[in-house]
């Protein structure tokens, strides 16, 4: 579990199942994120059944601490050992989550871990140029823009860009590099 003042990460498992549903079923969570599948309740069951036994990845449920209601997800996924690197993404459940710090003290919970706890180097992330909020979030966060994939996305007839973002450890010590 990871914890800020407002929120608590804990793991994302089957006890979500409610939360989870209800944030595939809001229209503006799944544009943001850019998700054109649609799920069964039953395949969303079994999805979160199988969370705890992958070792490549880590997926929290946002949890209010004041409330214990369940507002979101934050996942480090993709995970690359040699690399010391691994991808991120974070949803919060519905808009009336938005705007209030949420995904910004989630994502600073997420990325001390993994630096601090893992030992990662690198987080990357890709962000849809029509969320200019996730994007700020981020920055706050200590990601930056590397670059952008033009028209990575189609979404309700129209082309949409990729932010890429990423993040390094720079707290970390350096390899040592050999004298020229």
């Amino acid at each position: 579990m990871l914890r800020t003042d407002r929120l608590r990460l804990v793991p994302l498992g089957p006890e979500h199942i409610e939360g989870t549903w209800a944030a595939l079923q809001e229209p503006e969570s799944m544009r943001l994120t850019g998700t054109h599948a649609t799920f069964t309740r039953e395949a969303v069951q079994r999805w979160l059944a199988r969370l705890a036994e992958q070792d490549d990845r880590a997926d929290w449920a946002i949890v209010l601490a004041e409330t214990q209601e369940h507002i979101g997800e934050v996942v480090l996924n993709e995970l690359d050992g040699d690399n010391r690197s691994a991808s991120f993404r974070i949803a919060l459940a519905s808009p009336r989550w938005f705007g209030r710090g949420y995904g910004t003290e989630a994502t600073r919970a997420v990325v001390e871990h993994a630096f601090g706890a893992v030992g990662l180097h690198r987080i990357e992330l890709e962000v849809y140029a029509f969320n200019p909020r996730a994007q700020r979030a981020y920055e706050k966060a200590g990601f930056v823009v590397e670059g952008r994939r033009r028209d990575a996305l189609l979404w309700e007839g129209e082309w949409v860009d990729a932010i890429l973002m990423g993040c390094l450890n720079h707290v970390e010590s350096q390899p040592s590099r050999p004298d020229a």
